[in-house]
């Protein structure tokens, strides 16, 4: 997909804009028919990268939408409220104050647009081989699950739309999230034995792969078998979750990359854990992630999750034997010094002050250029959407803890579990100490959910995750009612999570003035 990331911008807005009906006789003349724009190879790879563009958009992965994201979290803060994404960490938000609710339900039915119109229109094509047009309709079909998937975590019930757009569609009503879910589950089995395990052709990495399939798969389930949408646990749930999770390591196609700090920079993209990767090509179609990192410090790290790290042992910092009360940076968790910039670290060539990052103190280094190294002219100079590095969406520590979440669940979590899964990401982060590597034997179902959610919060600091994490788990209502704080613990803001109103977003107030079907979610909105 790298050539094609060069024209992600030039979206084929065209495709979108044709309804049922309209005749090829009455279309004005700088529109294309849905019966005749996919006779060409050209029109069908442009529609192919049509799909794939939306995903970075601003309703879904682009610029810097993780890390603002991230500061939905007790792990970061945005100080400047872009898009309303603070109105969501404040639990303020509502059907029409927060851009970024709006922009992720139009994103995604953007996508299922675009990708509807390519897998009805595109078996009239003329110079593609038929092995080629049921790739590509394979593809679009994965794209349209991963937006399912991202509606009905976010919004639970929403319509479910698989034919090329028309004017129908406006007035779709809602259908059960459960629904939603088996379609896409069913598609992704099917697709998982179209697609092709990898890549070789370097211009073709990127695209969606039967890997990629499956991970989605494993992920969508573990939502399901979790509280927010279970309650109190179904145990064939979590088989489900668990059998897709290893499935996937099964495949003995990933590993995990044996540097983690490494893991996010541009010369390691499309290295062995990655198994989905959201596109990134500076300096025109890249990610912000670099200046919100460092000139904006727009999304930074909060001291409550600096607190989180355990020490070297494995060992949280009130019970290690590692702690050194003198200096509390010191003997952390490894992928502290991997993942955060703090105070009296070295970063671009010189000692971080306590005002370095004016926000709270801290940074994140992950998918940035920046490092301990002096700045050259071309690291200084990125500005928006200029960052190159591609942000992976599924990586295999990802499956790992799925697996893991899952076995645990079913109390299941062995030796040969934990040490295929929690060992390994630990001793890839850099972990020695025997008592961070060796499986607890005497520990509980309880001791283990605290620690794989502690691996999950850790493992994918920075990455956007938490905040999803917290809802399926349900414990948002505990964590995210807090005051966030700064390096010297100043207090920041304080946070609020209302249970009955703030585990699922609302359905923007635009999209029901535009259907009078769809119904809101449950909260006063």
């Amino acid at each position: 997909m790298t050539k094609h990331k060069t024209i992600y911008g030039l979206i084929l807005t065209a495709v979108l804009s044709v309804s049922a009906c309209q005749n090829l006789e009455t279309l004005p003349e700088d529109r294309y028919a849905q019966e005749t724009f996919w006779r060409s190879a050209n029109a069908a790879y442009g529609g192919l990268v049509g799909c794939y563009s939306t995903l970075i958009s601003r309703g879904l992965y682009g610029e810097d939408v993780v890390l603002l994201e991230e500061a939905t979290s007790p792990n970061a803060y945005n100080y400047n409220n872009v898009d309303g994404w603070s109105n969501i960490a404040l639990g303020t938000h509502n059907a029409s104050n927060t851009n970024a609710i709006a922009a992720r339900w139009r994103a995604a039915y953007t996508m299922i647009g675009r990708c509807n119109a390519l897998i009805e229109g595109i078996d009239g094509n003329v110079e593609l081989t038929p092995d080629a047009i049921v790739k590509m309709k394979a593809e679009a079909r994965f794209l349209r699950a991963l937006s399912y998937h991202v509606l009905t975590i976010y919004f639970n019930d929403v319509p479910l739309i698989t034919a090329t757009p028309d004017l129908d569609q406006v007035t779709a009503p809602r259908k059960p999230r459960a629904q939603v879910v088996d379609f896409i589950l069913g598609e992704l089995d099917a697709i998982a034995a179209i697609l092709p395990p990898a890549y070789t052709v370097a211009t073709e990495k990127g695209r969606a792969t039967s890997g990629a399939a499956q991970a989605l798969k494993a992920r969508i389930l573990l939502f399901e078998a979790s509280p927010l949408f279970t309650g109190t646990g179904d145990a064939a749930r979590w088989r489900r979750a668990a059998d897709a999770a290893k499935a996937v390591m099964d495949l003995n196609r990933y590993s995990l990359f044996p540097n983690y700090r490494a893991l996010f920079s541009l010369a390691n993209e499309y290295n062995a854990e990655s198994i989905f990767d959201i596109q990134f090509q500076g300096p025109n179609v890249g990610s912000s992630f670099d200046v919100t990192l460092r000139q904006y410090n727009t999304c930074a790290p909060v001291r409550e999750l600096i607190e989180a790290y355990r020490m070297k042992d494995g060992q949280p910092r009130s019970s290690s034997t590692v702690t050194d009360p003198g200096n509390f940076y010191s003997n952390m968790d490894p992928r502290f010094y991997q993942t955060v910039v703090y105070p009296g670290a070295t970063f671009m060539g010189a000692t971080v002050s306590n005002t370095r990052f004016v926000n709270t103190g801290y940074t994140f280094k992950k998918y940035s250029v920046y490092d301990a190294g002096a700045a050259s002219t071309a690291e200084t100079s990125l500005g928006e959407r200029q960052s190159g590095i591609n942000y992976m969406l599924f990586r295999y520590a990802d499956v790992l803890l799925m697996y893991a979440e899952a076995k645990n669940e079913l109390n299941e979590l062995t030796p040969d579990v934990w040490n295929a899964t929690i060992r390994a990401i630990r001793q890839r982060a850099g972990f020695t100490d025997a008592a961070a590597l060796t499986y607890p034997a005497g520990a509980g179902k309880a001791e283990f959910t605290d620690i794989i959610r502690y691996e999950r919060r850790i493992e994918f600091a920075g990455e956007g995750f938490y905040y999803n994490d917290i809802r399926r788990w349900k414990t948002a209502e505990t964590v995210l009612n807090a005051t966030i704080r700064k390096y010297d613990n100043t207090p920041i803001i304080v946070r609020k999570f209302e249970p009955a109103r703030n585990y699922l977003w609302p359905v923007p107030q635009i999209e029901l003035e535009r259907n009078p079907n769809l119904t809101q979610n449950p909260g006063g909105y």
